[in-house]
């Protein structure tokens, strides 16, 4: 719009045409799309998967760069669309305003003039001359008490008797309004329109997706009611369900594209929906911290660039594909990968990582391996199996390196220290959270009913198995896998809530983490110059030793899961590398204080590389073939 709008203009504007325009862009961000899903899907993998050489190694390089093009044309044009809709939207708006004064002041017998003044007719009797109140005109800026003085009002400042001239009064101020409120709008969204181009050139930068996260932002600014508000984020997962699947394929887009950040880790919204919404927030993501220089930030960079990296390379070790349910940077960052579609899978497992986890590449090269090796396991036993990592809460940091220091061992009031951040608040939140995303498991699954496995290790066991002993429990679940757990407060297996006999436990012989102290036992469990979990697991073997039996059957967060009194199914597992190192012990006594300890074994549950029994048992569950396992005598 040029010049000053005029009435005229706003209701004759044909919104149609800039709906037009809309889809053009959206025609094109879904063309963006499917070149993107073509290139990824099939040509980089067929070219990986086929041919080796410098030659088909640049190819597979080139090929990606033009993955990540079309990834940043879908990206923007996506976000041209959604701003010419949601103009249109205010405009519609703002046109049906103006045509209910229109229409008030037809009714009334009254004109409206090109430049919004309003005239009206006499009305209304005077009381002394019994004529009637002449008529007049008033424009939005007439004030109501300016009237020049007359035979019937014969006193400035009064209110004029016409009846019609307030009601006039009240047309012009409310064209004036829809008129400005239509000239703000158009101003805001020309502003955020021509802010939506590219740099030049063939390369699209982590700058270039900085300023399309700012792009993201002011779109959603200036289309924040048309979107944002109508996105059902207190719903329940099945309300979301229902809300998404009644959409037209263009609204999907229209909120994909505006607003991926809340798609992607909205739980209900089918698989496919949070992976294409989360691509596109990994690369906002990307593009923002890395104008950030802070540890965290990079740290949360590394983990975003080799989740990335893996989404574009090609299958790994003939894993299913690989899905990004979920993603962020709040707190320790977010983070939820899956291999295979939970939606169209006969067998589903989630699995809650541990005391340190957070959104970094440990995360990305360690835990996501996890799930991968799972997933591959379990399709051993049947295809039709998919397996997630959920990191969709903040699980208590601390330097493992740091708290097995040995210099910080002999001096026990560090050691309560280290035990501070062990508290059961960070699982609780993480319990609700982790329902929330089964319930949506539940929902968006095509075939319903699937054979549901929750798998909790280290502190996220304590994690799955607050969750399962909420008000109804894991949303599906049918089997839990608990290991390298330090408890779950749960008094024995039955109070997960799927019966003891698909209550699954995995505690190596050697994993320190296993064999912690009960909180009251704690600062009884030192043994010689150690204390902590060294100190417990010596406490411990010497108590064996002399006969005692191996002490109680408490963890630190309750039962030991590996214990007869809790009563689950113990499966099999390899020992693990022993905790000290004697070598490393013996200088620990002549005062050199290098690290004796080798708690590996509490990593090496999911690795058939490391620990072949467990990781075979674990796919035979989450297959649904949990009495094919092998068994261990619980303790």
């Amino acid at each position: 719009m040029t010049g000053v709008l005029t009435w005229q203009q706003l209701h004759d504007l044909k919104c149609s045409e800039l709906l037009d325009a809309a889809d053009g862009w959206g025609a094109v961000s879904t063309q963006a799309d499917a070149a993107r899903d073509r290139i990824s899907d099939d040509m980089v993998r067929s070219l990986e998967t086929t041919q080796k050489g410098e030659a088909a190694t640049s190819a597979a390089t080139r090929l990606q760069r033009l993955d990540r093009n079309y990834d940043y044309i879908r990206t923007e044009c996506g976000l041209v669309r959604t701003t010419l809709s949601s103009l249109v939207y205010e405009l519609v708006g703002f046109q049906g305003q103006l045509k209910d004064a229109l229409d008030d002041a037809a009714s009334l017998g009254f004109t409206v003039a090109a430049d919004g003044s309003v005239s009206y007719p006499a009305g209304g009797q005077n009381v002394v001359t019994n004529q009637p109140n002449p008529g007049g005109s008033v424009t939005a800026d007439t004030p109501v008490l300016s009237r020049p003085p007359t035979l019937s009002t014969p006193h400035p400042g009064l209110v004029d008797p016409n009846p019609n001239r307030a009601k006039a009064q009240d047309i012009a101020d409310r064209i004036r309004r829809v008129l400005t409120a239509a000239r703000q709008a158009d101003e805001h969204f020309s502003t955020t329109l021509s802010k939506l181009k590219a740099e030049p050139g063939l390369d699209v930068t982590d700058a270039m997706w900085k300023d399309a996260a700012a792009d993201l932002a002011a779109v959603r600014k200036v289309s924040g009611d048309y979107l944002k508000k109508t996105i059902p984020t207190g719903g329940t997962p099945s309300d979301r369900h229902d809300w998404w699947t009644h959409l037209s394929q263009s609204q999907r887009d229209e909120y994909l594209a505006s607003c991926p950040d809340i798609i992607g880790n909205l739980d209900g919204i089918p698989a496919v929906a949070r992976d294409e919404a989360n691509r596109d927030n990994l690369r906002l993501l990307i593009g923002k911290l890395s104008g950030v220089d802070d540890a965290a930030a990079r740290a949360k960079l590394d983990g975003l660039r080799s989740i990335d990296w893996q989404l574009h390379g090609p299958p790994q070790d003939g894993a299913p594909p690989m899905y990004l349910l979920g993603i962020g940077d709040q707190g320790n960052g977010r983070a939820i990968v899956a291999f295979g579609n939970p939606d169209t899978s006969r067998n589903v497992s989630a699995y809650v990582p541990g005391l340190g986890t957070s959104l970094d590449k440990g995360f990305a090269e360690g835990d996501i391996k996890r799930a991968r090796k799972t997933a591959i396991g379990a399709r051993e036993y049947d295809t039709s199996s998919a397996s997630i990592v959920w990191l969709g809460y903040d699980a208590p940091q601390f330097d493992g390196a740091k708290f097995l220091d040995a210099s910080n061992y002999l001096d026990p009031t560090k050691l309560a220290k280290n035990f501070e951040v062990m508290g059961d608040h960070d699982a609780k939140v993480g319990a609700s959270a982790y329902n929330q995303f089964m319930a949506g498991i539940s929902a968006t699954h095509e075939a319903g009913d699937p054979h549901i496995t929750a798998i909790g290790h280290s502190y996220g066991s304590l994690t799955v198995g607050l969750a399962a002993q909420a008000h109804g429990g894991i949303p599906g679940a049918d089997d839990i896998i608990l290991v390298g757990s330090p408890g779950t407060e749960a008094k024995n297996a039955d109070a997960l809530g799927v019966g003891r006999d698909h209550v699954y436990v995995g505690a190596a012989k050697n994993d320190v983490v296993t064999q912690l102290p009960s909180k009251a036992e704690l600062g009884g469990a030192l043994g010689g110059y150690f204390a902590g979990p060294a100190g417990a697991y010596v406490g411990h073997k010497v108590g064996e030793s002399l006969g005692g039996g191996g002490g109680s059957d408490e963890l630190y967060f309750g039962t030991d899961p590996a214990s007869h009194e809790f009563g689950a199914k113990r499966f099999a597992t390899g020992d693990g590398p022993f905790i000290l190192d004697p070598d490393k012990l013996n200088k620990l006594k002549d005062g050199d204080f290098e690290n004796p300890f080798d708690v590996s074994a509490h990593s090496h549950y999911f690795d058939p590389d490391e620990d072949e029994q467990s990781a075979r048992n674990i796919a035979k569950i989450v297959a649904n073939r949990g009495n094919k396992i092998s068994t261990q005598e619980p303790r």
